[in-house]
């Protein structure tokens, strides 16, 4: 009777159970029975409000397995629940899919790598089905940190971990395009998330690079290698890109922060080739709108790191360059500025950081190391600068045009408030070498930068400042000036064509192109062209001046005849050249000689192009004889001679000999045809004084002091001169006003002539030269008598870089005798 009771028990079991029972044979080796497994899936179709059972089954079948080691088993029942998941998409598929779950959780915590890569795989198949319905209480926090520890596989076998690390980046992969499309699933993107998905694909790209570097050749391409194995750096980064590309504006923060991290915690900045690698991929996987987001984070990065090495820092700044450079195609965003505010400020940090470590090299014995210190901080500047302009370069021009104000504005200029600011705390060679480094990005910057208008491309706010440092002693920043002026003003790209300093024998074969001067640069000249003609005439004379400054001097005339000339602007052209000749004739300054044979031949090269450009015949012979005459009589007045090595220099200019030089007389009467007024060739041009003699004094804050203690010291008269003694001669010259009266009248005479014949403009600035003069004279005066109180103890308090003055009462302030009544 106990034997026929339990014959029956088999056949009254549930039927779903008797069917999952008879898939797996009684020989695991035989595997899955493909007849039984049709009629388990056949009657999951049927019966779906059975499936969730039929899970729970399976799930408790293989948990027995696992912990038995009956692999077989596990390895069939894993095969039956995916064709399971691959025949019911009905409703009743969601507890059936948490059974699922479990038991690939199951197989994954298990530290056998067979069947970590089996529940990945069953896992990777159920993230590729597209479900009807979102799952409201599912959650992937388990998956996403076994995935990830996976991707840090080390095990001892190379081909086991390469295995392992594979599954584990096929399983982060699943997860990701299981969640990132579910609304219900944003929580993948979470910090806490994101610090696990980025860095374990990284640690995988990274690991391939580093054999590469070691000499190993890794897969060029795809995810397969030559023998068949998958290679883990493909999958991750092509898993990388997939996370990045499905990234919605508000993630963006949050993937991008664990790349920074991870670079920071395995030290990938120096070298940077990883670093710039893994932004290349982020800017073309990212949508194009959400690029301003990678920049931000890049810019705070650095600001947080501003005190790392100095190839640390220019390892980040590199990698904005890149992500600058592929973002500047496309949308930057609001940024702009703020990309160039930051990268000014890292400059500025930088210079402080190079000039601090060779001060303290200078009182230490360790030389080499503080050299070392000073051309890393080279690096660093010279990556911001390359940034700087890259970045300016391929904005449009619109967007140019402000960011060369902006930068404009952050170059230090003597006597503005952000000069004196460098000056107390970097000195004068940090002043400098910041003026140079921002200099040099505006040269960049304005590479290929094209305006309809003269005035829009340079307004006042833009060309006095750097009209102002043209007139440095300073032949580099002299140059890097006048480089900036010809980006801007050669708009037809005919700088290559005039090229060194030459007389050029036909203008013409050059082919020059050029248009005819519109009324807005014809209305810029009238207002700017005395300034350009006046920085252009005291650039001449400077004494520190070399070759490539006379290159740049005559590449500015012949740019400004090509692009803003019209018949007024030739003949003040003219009269600049003539009063270049005269002053280096006159030589009143005691210029070197080399510098006064440079202008001849500046004035002799420029005149030359000048005669052929307006193509006036008797003009052209005038100047071709005076240079014919110079190349037998006077090659030193020459470009082709005084500019080449060990060209012999005479003592002194032979005044005497008018031939040798350009004559007034004759091109006035050249030009004395139609078009031309050549009446204003007689008026010689001077330069006015302006308000930029003041705002570029050469002289530091001591030496102007100093400079004017001496002054009123030696202006004391000694007491033993005043006594002069009074002789027949004496009387004589004081009753004799015949010299004085013909010089007034002569005088007086001038001044009309200029008033009926000279320009308005050059009037205009004449009258307003005069009232900043005397207004400059009136603040030197307040500034020399109207001071603070001294400090009773005669030391001035010094905090933050500004002097403070303590005051004292005043019962015991000491005034002068003549102030007290």
């Amino acid at each position: 009777m106990p034997a026929g009771v339990c014959g029956c028990c088999g056949p009254l079991r549930p039927r779903y159970k008797r069917l999952v029972d008879n898939i797996f044979p009684e020989d695991p080796k035989d595997g899955l029975s493909k007849s039984d497994m049709e009629k388990l899936t056949f009657y999951a179709v049927s019966a779906p409000e059975k499936l969730d059972r039929i899970g729970a089954y399976l799930a408790e079948r293989l948990s027995r397995d696992v912990v038995r080691h009956r692999y077989g088993n596990v390895v069939i029942a894993m095969e039956a629940l995916d064709q399971l998941l691959m025949a019911c998409h009905s409703q009743s598929i969601k507890p059936f899919v948490e059974s699922f779950l479990q038991m690939v959780a199951k197989l994954l915590e298990s530290r056998e790598p067979d069947l970590q890569v089996l529940g990945t795989n069953s896992f990777v198949k159920f993230a590729n089905i597209e479900e009807d319905t979102p799952s409201y209480h599912r959650r992937y926090d388990f998956f996403v940190s076994q995935f990830s520890a996976m991707c840090h596989s080390t095990h001892e076998d190379t081909e086991t971990r390469t295995r392992i690390r594979v599954a584990g980046i096929k399983g982060l992969q699943g997860v990701v395009r299981k969640t990132v499309n579910d609304e219900l699933q944003a929580i993948i993107w979470e910090p806490q998330h994101m610090d696990k998905l980025i860095p374990s694909m990284l640690f995988n790209m990274q690991d391939s690079e580093d054999l590469d570097r070691a000499g190993h050749p890794s897969t060029p391409s795809g995810s397969v290698s030559q023998d068949g194995e998958e290679n883990p750096a493909a999958l991750a980064e092509s898993c990388f890109r997939e996370l990045l590309g499905r990234a919605a504006y508000g993630n963006m923060n949050n993937a991008v922060r664990p790349v920074l991290v991870h670079l920071d915690n395995h030290h990938l900045w120096d070298p940077n080739e990883f670093a710039v690698s893994c932004f290349r991929i982020i800017m073309y996987s990212i949508q194009a709108q959400h690029s301003h987001h990678v920049i931000q984070q890049v810019l705070n990065h650095l600001d947080t790191h501003n005190k790392n090495t100095p190839r640390a820092r220019a390892g980040i700044v590199q990698v904005l360059l890149e992500t600058v450079a592929i973002a500047a195609k496309g949308s930057v965003g609001p940024t702009v500025l703020e990309v160039f505010n930051t990268l000014l400020k890292h400059l500025r940090m930088s210079v402080d950081f190079e000039l601090g470590e060779s001060s303290r090299r200078n009182s230490s014995t360790s030389v080499s190391s503080g050299r070392g210190k000073e051309s890393e901080e080279r690096i660093v500047q010279n990556a911001i600068i390359q940034t700087i302009g890259f970045f300016g370069g391929n904005l449009p021009d619109y967007q140019r045009a402000e960011v060369m104000m902006f930068i404009m504005g952050k170059v230090p200029v003597y006597g503005t408030p952000c000069h004196t600011l460098d000056t107390v705390k970097i000195g004068h060679q940090g002043t400098k070498r910041i003026q140079t480094m921002l200099l040099s990005s505006l040269i960049m910057v304005t590479s290929g930068f094209k305006s309809k208008s003269m005035a829009a491309a340079l307004p006042s706010p833009f060309l006095d400042p750097l009209f102002s440092i043209s007139l440095m002693e300073d032949s580099e920043l002299r140059q890097l000036v006048f480089e900036i002026l010809h980006n801007i003003i050669d708009r037809h790209d005919n700088r290559a064509k005039l090229r060194g300093i030459r007389i050029i024998p036909n203008v013409a074969a050059l082919k020059i192109k050029r248009e005819k001067i519109s009324k807005q640069d014809v209305a810029f000249m009238k207002k700017h062209g005395q300034q350009l003609y006046r920085h252009i005439y005291l650039g001449c004379k400077e004494e520190d001046n070399v070759h490539k400054n006379f290159e740049l001097l005559f590449t500015t005339l012949a740019i400004l005849t090509i692009e803003l000339a019209n018949e007024e602007v030739v003949i003040d052209l003219i009269r600049l050249s003539i009063a270049l000749q005269d002053m280096a004739l006159a030589n009143e300054e005691s210029m070197p000689m080399f510098i006064r044979c440079g202008i001849m031949a500046l004035v002799a090269a420029y005149l030359n192009f000048l005669s052929q450009m307006i193509a006036n015949p008797p003009f052209c012979q005038h100047v071709s004889k005076v240079i014919e005459l110079r190349s037998m009589d006077a090659q030193h007045l020459l470009p082709e001679h005084i500019f080449r090595d060990k060209c012999p220099i005479p003592e002194s200019l032979d005044k005497e000999d008018r031939l040798l030089y350009f004559q007034t007389a004759d091109m006035a009467e050249c030009l004395a045809g139609p078009g031309y007024n050549a009446e204003r060739l007689s008026i010689p041009y001077i330069p006015q004084v302006t308000d930029e003699d003041r705002l570029t004094r050469r002289k530091s804050f001591v030496d102007t002091i100093s400079l004017q203690v001496d002054i009123v010291s030696n202006s004391l008269p000694d007491k033993s001169q005043l006594a002069e003694e009074i002789t027949f001669e004496t009387l004589k010259k004081a009753i004799d006003t015949t010299g004085l009266e013909e010089q007034e009248r002569e005088k007086r005479r001038q001044v009309m002539e200029k008033f009926q014949k000279a320009p308005f403009e050059e009037i205009a600035a004449h009258c307003e030269s005069k009232a900043n003069m005397l207004q400059d004279r009136l603040a030197q005066i307040f500034e020399l008598t109207i001071r603070p109180p001294p400090s009773p103890s005669g030391v001035v308090s010094i905090s933050s870089g500004h002097t403070q003055h303590q005051s004292v009462p005043v019962y015991e302030m000491k005034f002068p005798d003549l102030c007290v009544y």
